[in-house]
């Protein structure tokens, strides 16, 4: 998961590194709001996953009321590299004095992570490594490695942050580790970190992070409910946000068969059968998506897995394969039941169960007598009997 600046600003406030004062604006009135707290001058900066936003255009600099107004009206329609503007971030302007470039992310080369930092921040770092690689420093934090404040300034010594606080940029080195670490991320990046304040006024001098970019691991968001707060319902695809939210592993394909499974390789070997039977029938027919319930799920588990896939307009039956070991195929029988009763869009669901509570799972569907729910014996009956309606588009109760 890929963070928006604001969005980065936190985990790096969070994590006692020191930014600028900076407002989050999604309309004009906001930006105007955001100024009386911020004062002039002020950055006005375009919110976007994507860098090199300062040569497109995206950062403008404002020092009175209208033209924080202006500005911010020109950057909110803006689409900058194909990404759309979601935003400006109100950001206190700084009196730089000098830029530096540092970063950690997973090195999967070298099964380590790669601190990378340069004196010459400001600017993206695969040019500066183009044009001055000798002025590149890159270092290692072993995985078992105790990378502690000593730790930190000796990497901070071995860097080179010319003209700055050695005992500062350490601290800010290890804080940067922690909030990696803390949050499962896959990079933090400070750039520029700046040296700031009265080139006269020595007392004055510090380091501060004028921008960050922060990625996330997905994998670990089952570890960090706050993740939560960084969803952007308006980026991606609407049912993987909706799925997501749910705490779901939902990836959307281009396909005609909806299919449920617990544990990722059944799912996997699910949409291996759809696609093979819809070969071999001469179908086309292909999987909609991959869901994985995980195991344990429980009845309303399975009724939102469903009422996703269902929501799909493109989906024309369903196949739900489950092994039951720690899931009970009991709950997940409940749990097509439940989501059944609810949805007003019902199509033909082919069902296999095997494992635990199998034949009490199927008892109860055959109890429902419901015509919209199949039963297959193996998973390549399930698969063929889900393609062959998805191709004879018998969801009529859409």
């Amino acid at each position: 998961m890929d963070l928006y600046e604001y969005q980065a600003r936190e985990l790096l406030e969070e994590a006692d590194i020191p930014t600028p004062r900076a407002i989050f604006a999604q309309n004009s009135h906001d930006v105007a709001e955001a100024t009386k707290t911020i004062g002039f001058p002020c950055v006005i900066k375009a919110q976007v996953k994507i860098g090199h936003r300062g040569q497109a255009g995206g950062v403008k600099i404002a020092h009175n009321l209208d033209e924080a107004i202006l500005l911010s009206e020109q950057l909110f329609p803006m689409t900058i590299h194909g990404h759309k503007v979601n935003g400006v971030l109100v950001a206190e302007a700084k009196n730089i004095l000098h830029e530096y470039y540092v970063s950690i992310s997973v090195d999967r080369t070298s099964r380590d992570y790669d601190v990378l930092a340069t004196a010459n921040g400001g600017t993206e770092v695969e040019e500066i490594a183009k044009a001055h690689p000798e002025s590149v420093k890159r270092l290692h934090i072993e995985p078992l490695e105790d990378f502690d404040l000593d730790a930190a300034k000796r990497m901070a010594e071995q860097i080179g942050f010319y003209h700055a606080d050695g005992d500062q940029a350490a601290r800010i080195l290890l804080n940067m580790w922690k909030a990696f670490r803390d949050t499962d991320a896959t990079l933090v990046e400070i750039n520029p970190l700046a040296k700031i304040g009265d080139p006269d006024d020595e007392s004055s001098k510090s380091l501060c992070a004028l921008d960050a970019k922060i990625s996330l691991d997905d994998n670990a968001a089952f570890r960090h409910d706050g993740w939560k707060r960084f969803v952007d319902p308006n980026a991606g695809d609407p049912l993987e946000n909706q799925a997501r939210a749910l705490g779901l592993h939902y990836v959307h394909l281009d396909g005609q068969v909806g299919i449920i499974g617990n544990g990722a390789g059944l799912v996997m070997s699910s949409l291996d059968a759809v696609a093979g039977a819809g070969e071999s029938q001469g179908t086309g027919i292909k999987p909609a998506n991959f869901l994985d319930i995980g195991g344990g799920a429980s009845a309303a588990v399975m009724a939102e897995s469903l009422e996703i896939v269902l929501s799909d307009p493109e989906v024309n039956s369903a196949f739900i394969n489950v092994y039951g070991g720690i899931t009970s195929c009991e709950d997940v029988a409940n749990g097509i039941l439940e989501a059944i009763s609810s949805i007003n869009s019902i199509r033909p669901i082919v069902v296999r169960f095997d494992g635990n509570k199998a034949k009490e799972g199927l008892r109860i569907l055959a109890t429902a007598n419901n015509p919209h729910i199949l039963v297959a014996e193996t998973m390549e009956q399930a698969a063929a009997k889900a393609a062959e309606l998805a191709a004879n588009n018998k969801g009529d109760a859409r």
